[in-house]
């Protein structure tokens, strides 16, 4: 089960560290708010219950390889949401 709880904490931080670059990233260009910054939070958390709801799922198969899915998915989806955050700046 640490697996698990583990999995649920990288998904936790990676997301919320996003959320957090993007309010310092809009904060030193004197963006506050920004429309892209915003898509990228908006992003983030519709992701974050995404992956929580599929970590949480029972009813899989080979529940090993579907926890190792879930996070190849947080790895890619992060990979994305940084490359937009890097186009921000």
């Amino acid at each position: 089960m640490a697996n698990i709880r583990d999995l649920k904490k990288d998904i936790n931080y990676v997301l919320g560290d996003i959320i957090e670059a993007v309010y310092v990233v809009d904060a030193a260009n004197n963006k506050q708010d920004s429309k892209e910054g915003a898509k990228i939070i908006d992003g983030a958390i519709a992701t974050f219950d995404e992956l929580i709801a599929k970590v949480n799922q029972r009813d899989v198969e080979n529940r090993s390889a579907h926890l190792n899915g879930v996070r190849v998915e947080l790895e890619k989806k992060g990979k994305d949401m940084i490359d937009k955050l890097n186009k921000l700046s």
